[in-house]
């Protein structure tokens, strides 16, 4: 299967805001890793996992094999919800992203 590479300009630029923009930063309450979210609403959650993050998790590390895109921390989400409700972390999309 081709896989595609962005070389222009635009391109870089529309991944760059669909993967990395608006991103704020939050660390879980209890293991201290360190996540990207952005709220486009208030039922819409993007989590960005870095390796770093995922190493420091031992929810994440006590799993074990299997197709994880969908898999999440139950303490990583209560510690989003938080940061969501002391204001943190903004609600609403810019722009589209």
């Amino acid at each position: 299967m081709p896989s595609f590479v962005p070389l222009s300009p635009e391109t870089l630029e529309d991944q760059r805001l669909y993967t990395s923009a608006r991103l704020t930063e939050v660390a879980c309450l209890d293991c201290l890793a360190k996540v990207g979210v952005k709220k486009n609403s208030e039922h819409h959650t993007s989590i960005q996992w870095s390796t770093e993050a995922r190493a420091h998790c031992p929810e994440l590390n006590r799993r074990a094999g299997g197709r994880e895109s969908h898999v999440g921390c139950a303490r990583m989400l209560a510690s989003i919800e938080t940061a969501v409700r002391e204001g943190a972390v903004p609600i609403g999309a810019e722009d589209g992203y």
